[in-house]
């Protein structure tokens, strides 16, 4: 199966979040070195839940495209 253009950005961008979610697990670690698997857990779902660093308001196009 031919991977197009498209395929690999979408794999490219789920990486990166995938390596994101890893990276605050063990922001969390270092931040709350006591805390249970279960405690890391719950923090790292109300970070994704929240979006930290999301601006409010509504999504703008990129006008580059």
């Amino acid at each position: 199966m031919e991977r197009t253009p498209e395929s690999l950005r979408f794999q490219a961008a789920l990486h990166l979040a995938e390596t994101g979610v890893r990276l605050m697990r063990q922001n969390f670690r270092r931040r709350h070195p006591g805390a249970s698997d279960s405690d890391i857990d719950a923090l790292l779902r109300s970070w994704l839940r929240d979006r930290p660093m999301d601006a409010p308001g509504r999504v703008v196009p990129n006008p580059s495209r």
